[in-house]
């Protein structure tokens, strides 16, 4: 095998796929990079058996073949480089000489029948969408998704596909996001689980305008440009979340959310360690954030303006879901609404974008008794 390549090239392909690698692998070939003739490109490959990453870079092939060259090393060296081209040349015993007008390297490969084969996509279900859908939707639902491995799906983020538009959905339990968008749709209704982690690199690597999302019993890949995401669905049942999400909500309050987010987060330090609880008291037009915490003789109180017109109310967060939930609040709005201090709270962005929805939840914590 025998091709050159351009430095910056190779580091960007590589950057691409080196988070399949795993960073304590059992096998030494994963964490080994599978590079590839195809159609006159490099193709490289990287798998942790659960996400495979795919990408395609240009080159100059001379000789076709195959080898699986080891990941970090390759890729430290490749960084310090200049843009610059780079001859690789591998013999049948898997030596590998790459060099450079600065120098030449060494490496042994691995044996490329040991490299683990990557799911054959091609009897699932293609919805073809844009990048940008995608990568919105994993941003707005992401930070809620469980870390709890006894509840494994709820370690992912649900997509529900319909014929009328689409919901993902993430939830740990204290928080829970909806995201709603009319653009992509399917034929037949889908529904899968998508791993966080998988959905953090399909993030990253994605980068083309469109995005084919292809999905079978128990993968999704996402290819968008010269990049293919491979991963494994988490086969669980997702949890009934509608049911938690209150329906009758008679109080409504309209707040600017940069104000609200940085008065949260500072009162955030007064607020217990343990509990990090915070109150919001609720009058005509004015919001009254509070956190004691009684081990430390701290305390703090702040009044904010809202637009507030219902009757008195206090209820208690845990300060830190709720700034996760506000940060995500798009434009200069959140509207939240109420119905009692033991239902959670419902946050929204007061203006959102055509044919999109985003709702999102706070459960509620429980008041200790100071005046």
């Amino acid at each position: 095998m025998k091709f050159n390549v351009s430095s910056s090239d190779l580091n960007q392909g590589l950057s691409a796929v080196i988070g399949a690698v795993p960073s304590k692998a059992t096998l030494p070939i994963l964490e080994t990079i599978l590079f590839e003739t195809e159609d006159g490109r490099l193709k490289l490959t990287a798998t942790d058996l659960e996400i495979s990453i795919i990408e395609y870079i240009e080159a100059d092939i001379e000789e076709e073949g195959s080898v699986a060259i080891p990941a970090k090393r390759l890729l430290e060296t490749l960084r310090q480089l200049p843009n610059i081209p780079v001859f690789f040349d591998v013999d049948e015993n898997q030596n590998i000489k790459f060099k450079t007008d600065k120098g030449t390297y060494k490496l042994v490969g691995e044996d490329v029948s040991d490299f683990p084969e990557i799911p054959n996509m091609s009897e699932g279900v293609t919805l073809s969408t844009d990048t940008d859908l995608i990568r919105n939707a994993i941003q707005r639902t992401i930070f809620a998704v469980s870390t709890d491995d006894l509840r494994p799906a709820m370690m992912g983020v649900f997509f529900d596909i319909g014929t009328e538009g689409s919901k993902f959905v993430a939830t740990d339990g204290h928080r829970l996001v909806k995201f709603m968008n009319k653009n992509l749709t399917s034929e037949s209704p889908l529904s899968f689980i998508v791993p966080d982690k998988a959905l953090s690199l399909v993030s990253k690597s994605i980068d083309g305008t469109d995005c084919d999302m292809t999905i079978s019993d128990d993968h999704a890949q996402f290819s968008s440009a010269t990049t293919i995401v491979i991963t494994r669905l988490i086969n669980e049942q997702y949890p009934n979340y509608e049911s938690v999400i209150p329906r009758d909500n008679d109080k409504t309050m309209l707040v600017d959310k940069s104000q609200i987010l940085s008065t949260v987060r500072r009162v955030a330090v007064f607020s217990s360690t343990t509990t990090r609880q915070i109150r919001l008291q609720l009058n005509k037009d004015k919001l009254t954030i509070r956190a004691e915490d009684l081990d430390m003789s701290s305390e703090a109180k702040e009044t904010i303006t809202c637009d507030y017109n219902d009757g008195e109310m206090e209820i208690g967060f845990n300060a830190k879901y709720l700034a996760d939930v506000l940060s995500n609040v798009d434009g200069e709005e959140a509207k939240f609404e109420f119905s009692t201090p033991n239902r959670a709270g419902i946050v929204k962005p007061a203006e959102e974008s055509e044919g999109e929805e985003m709702l999102m939840l706070v459960m509620p914590v429980m008041l200790n008794s100071y005046a």
